[in-house]
């Protein structure tokens, strides 16, 4: 089954409204062949002006949402607000959202679960530590993390999921998995959702590699049969390297 690879672009916490004009007037100009989708992630603040004034075929991403669609709940942002400025997607998942704000496996399912009955497309992210692939562990880690998302999610639901494998020792590093070595990880996450939701969500669902992608990465990334994208971290913020990495796949 053919999956349209899909590249996007997680700003984190960075950027002025100044780098979001700049960004959405190189993407405005930009070309790149129809078989690839693009998603831009800003932080909150410039959702809005991002969504308006960048051209429709691209996605605008939240960085994150919360479980509930409303409340008393200072700080967090909800699915409806995101509708409500035609946000379609959202990053769930991260392992900075992980390791840093203390989210479990666990609620990262609930929030996974949240959005997709929302309506919003979710990039859900799952990836090791640098001892836990040292000790032999990777693939018992990123099984955990999405049998808990996968617990949450109906066989239907996951049309409305992409998966982000980001090995946590290559994001904002410098270091980079292997062709090779993101190559087995993606094909046991396919192998594991045939096993445990069923072949044709594994054949479908959208697998993307993370983790200090560069446009000098990108090309031998993308030709593995089961990379699908690339979810870029810092150099989605340099417009032109943002371009070379899209246009990386023809």
């Amino acid at each position: 089954m053919a999956r349209k690879f899909l590249v996007g672009g997680n700003w984190k916490m960075n950027g002025s409204v100044k780098l979001a004009e700049t960004i959405v007037n190189a993407l405005n100009q930009g070309k790149w062949s129809p078989n690839v989708e693009v998603v831009i992630a800003p932080p909150f603040p410039y959702l809005q002006l991002v969504r308006n004034t960048l051209r429709k075929d691209v996605g605008v991403s939240a960085q994150n949402c919360y479980t509930e669609s409303k409340g008393a709940y200072t700080g967090e942002v909800s699915t409806e607000m995101l509708k409500d400025l035609s946000i379609g997607w959202v990053i769930l998942g991260h392992s900075e959202r992980r390791m840093i704000f203390g989210e479990s496996d666990e609620f990262v399912g609930k929030k996974v679960h949240a959005a997709v009955k929302a309506g919003l497309s979710v990039i859900a992210c799952v990836g090791e530590q640098d001892a836990e692939r040292e000790a032999g562990q990777t693939t018992a880690v990123v099984f955990r993390q999405i049998k808990a998302i996968a617990d949450q999610l109906a066989p239907a639901d996951w049309a409305n999921v992409v998966i982000a494998y980001e090995p946590v020792w290559a994001i904002g590093t410098g270091k980079v998995a292997t062709p090779q070595q993101a190559q087995e990880v993606h094909n046991e996450l396919r192998g594991w959702l045939a096993k445990n939701v069923s072949q044709e969500v594994a054949d479908a669902t959208r697998i993307l590699y993370g983790g200090s992608v560069s446009a000098k990465s990108a090309p031998d990334l993308q030709q593995e049969q089961d990379i699908d994208g690339f979810l870029v971290g810092g150099a989605s913020l340099k417009d032109q390297e943002f371009l070379q990495i899209i246009s990386s796949r023809q």
